[in-house]
Order: C-alpha cells, then structure tokens, then sequence
C-alpha cells in the first residue's frame, strides 16, 4: 500500500512539474533561447562575442532598445501600438543637440527640458487615442511622420556636436571603484621589464559586489514571493525548477558582471536601466496602477465597466512611453556624441520586436517586464553576433523579420492550445 502511494505521489510530482513548465513554456523558453542563441555566436565567433569589451558594447548598443521597450510594453499590454518612438527619439536628441550645443543650456537643465517635451509629445498623442478615439496605429503613425519631419526642420540636414563631456557620460561613461581594483593575475613583463598589455586580470570590485548583492536580493524576493503563495494556499511552481530557473539566472548574472568586471566595470546606462527595470517591475506587479492595465488590455469594456477610467489610464501610459522615448532619445545622442537628421531611423521596429519576442500578446493583456529586456537583449545578441560573422545587413533584416513572426506565431499557438 505504502508503495502504491509512493508512485502515486510521485506520479503527481511529475505532472505538477509537467504543468508548471507548459503554464511558464515562453518565460523558460526566453531564457534558454537567450543562452543558446548567446552559446552559438560565441562559437561562431570564437569566443569574440563573450569578450568584455564586446559585452559591454552589447549593453551599450542595446541600451535605448530596453528603456523603449518598457514602455512599449504598457502599450502593447494596454492593447495598443505606438509606430512613433524612434522619431520622437531622434526629434528629442536634436532639441538636446540644440540647447546644449548651440545655446548653452547646463546638460541636467536641458536632459530635464527634454525629458518634459517627450511628457509633452506622449500626452498629445494619448489624448487623441484616449478621447478623441483615433486607432493608436493612426496616430502614431502621424506622429512618426511629424516628428521625422520637425527632426530634419530643426537640425537643417546638419549634425550638431560634439556634446559636453559630463552628458556624454550617460552613455559612454563607468561607475567609479569606490573599492578598487583586485588584482587576480598580474600582467606579464617583456625583457625590458615593462607589463606587457592584456596579460594580467584585475577585477573592478565594486561591481562584483553589486553583481553578488543584486544576485542575493533576487534570489531573497522570490523565495519571499513563493513563500507568500503558499501561505496563502496559492499553489506555487515545484521547488527543484524553482530552484534551477533562479540559479540559472543568477548564474547568468554573475558572469555578466565578471566580464564587466574585468574591463571598466558597470556602463552608467546599466545602471538607469537597472532602476528602470526595478521600477517597472514593481508598477507591474505590484500596483493597482499595473493591475488595471493588464484588465484594460485583456478586455477594455469589462475594465471600464468595473470602474477603471479606461481614458485617463491610456492617456498616462502614452505620458510614460513619451517620456521612456525622450530618455532613450538622450542616451542615443550622447553615445553618438551628436544629434544627426537620420537618429531614430527604425528603432521603433527593434523596439516592438523586442516586446513581442519577449512575449507579448498582440491582442494586449499579456506581457512581462523580464519578457520584454531579455526580447530586446536577443535581439541585440542576435544583431552583435551576426556583425562579428559578417552577415550582410540583408540577410540580417530578413533573420530578425522571420524571429519577429515565429515569436507571434509561437504566441497565437499556445492561445489556441489552451
């Protein structure tokens, strides 16, 4: 009897398990694609992608992908598009280009100003989707005609740089090692008794030690968060693929923030997009502010039924995507240390893509914020990777174009599945 009712417990593990991983297919599968697409490139390239300097380009590359893309995300979520983020990008850099360069303006003055025009261009574009009814598709696709438009007007076909120093340290600058560096193997010396370059190892220590405490507080909330479910009789995931979905991801970031480590440290970008990331997770999941958001995207009529003012919430998330593209609009100035007529040129196609690959439904009401970030990193990998094997931009173009319609059509499946 005793063996009976082992076997059947046993048999219900399995299924438990089965279950969990069919419920989070896409969210496990986003990370297992991130690594195996990562592995590839990093065979392909002989070893060229994985190395620190490479990594950190990656981030920096890939940087004002990820800050648009959390607010896509709300848009997407809340069951709308916006086509306008690249030019709203691009217009934003110029009017920074504009008062930095040609009047003067101090950098945190004029970052402040075009942060509050992106607030600006966003509650614009709101209003018309939210009280005038216009389709967002229509609108946006207004806006990036308009903007496209007022870049060129404002910039007269000219690039307007360089930018002063302190603001070209939102892309290109380093956290400083509050610490200083360890020195793990020390560099070799040639007969001379000169070091002889690239062959000692010293580590930037105070980002290994933002790497380890940022590993700790993730693993610490999600054994909270588990914890809670049971406690309040939620069934939660089995522990063993808990256990391995946390560890592996962790392990991720600490060998992220080792080869940081090894090169100049954290980007300061990371950092905002840290905060951001942090941010909008909390406003997700934690807030009635996501909560409505997700019931307005799943169905608008039964939310506004249940008393959400369906307007005032889309308004504000076209608020939040206006001010997310003016940041992004910021940082890609100042790593390009210039505002040029053609920034922003169909970044908002990398954007939207990075949403949907990192799952995202297109009929709104689904979507993660670690859905959306990893998205946009295999995108960045992806595009990082097919450069260092020397793939024609065309056939790029037309590999992400085919990823794009196999992450949707994998999304479509699985709804008709269930």
């Amino acid at each position: 009897m005793s063996t009976e009712t082992a076997g059947t417990s046993t048999d219900a593990a399995k299924a438990s398990a089965r279950d969990a991983l069919k419920e989070n297919l896409r969210q496990y599968g986003l990370v297992l694609t991130l690594i195996a697409i990562m592995a590839f490139f990093g065979v392909m390239t002989n070893g060229v992608l994985f190395l620190p300097v490479n990594l950190t380009n990656v981030v920096l590359q890939n940087s004002y992908i990820v800050v648009m893309a959390l607010g896509m995300l709300l848009v997407i979520v809340a069951g709308h598009i916006d086509l306008s983020v690249g030019s709203v990008a691009g217009f934003v850099g110029a009017v920074a280009a504009v008062l930095m360069v040609d009047v003067g303006l101090n950098p945190l003055l004029a970052a402040i100003c075009c942060i509050a025009v992106g607030a600006v261009i966003g509650g614009a574009q709101g209003y018309f989707i939210a009280y005038m009814k216009i389709p967002s598709f229509i609108v946006t696709l207004a806006g990036m005609l308009v903007f496209k438009g007022l870049l060129l007007w404002l910039l007269g076909g000219r690039s307007v740089g360089p930018f002063p120093a302190e603001f070209q340290l939102l892309s290109a600058g380093f956290i400083p090692d509050v610490v200083g560096r360890w020195v793990i193997v020390a560099p070799q010396l040639n007969a001379a008794g000169a070091a002889i370059p690239n062959t000692g190892l010293s580590l930037h220590t105070t980002t290994l030690l933002i790497g380890i405490l940022s590993v700790a507080a993730m693993l610490y909330f999600a054994l909270r968060s588990r914890w809670n479910r049971e406690s309040h009789g939620y069934e939660a995931e089995p522990f063993a693929l808990f256990a391995v979905k946390n560890l592996m991801i962790g392990a991720i970031i600490l060998f992220l923030m080792f080869k940081f480590a090894s090169y100049k440290g954290l980007p300061n970008v990371l950092i905002v997009m840290g905060v951001l990331v942090a941010l909008f997770v909390f406003i997700t999941k934690r807030t009635t502010l996501g909560r409505r958001i997700y019931a307005m995207g799943g169905n608008e009529k039964a939310a506004k039924l249940s008393g959400i003012q369906t307007e005032r919430l889309t308004f504000l998330i076209f608020v939040i995507m206006g001010m997310l593209a003016a940041l992004a609009g910021l940082i890609y100035a100042a790593r390009l240390n210039q505002a040029t007529p053609k920034a922003g040129a169909g970044m908002e196609l990398d954007v939207i893509a990075a949403v949907f690959v990192g799952g995202a439904s297109a009929m709104g009401g689904v979507g993660e914020v670690a859905g959306a970030v990893i998205g946009a990193f295999i995108m960045g990998v992806m595009n990082n990777g097919m450069g260092l094997m020397g793939i024609n931009i065309d056939w790029q173009q037309v590999i992400k174009g085919l990823v794009l319609l196999g992450a949707v059509a994998f999304d479509l499946y699985n709804k008709k599945k269930s």
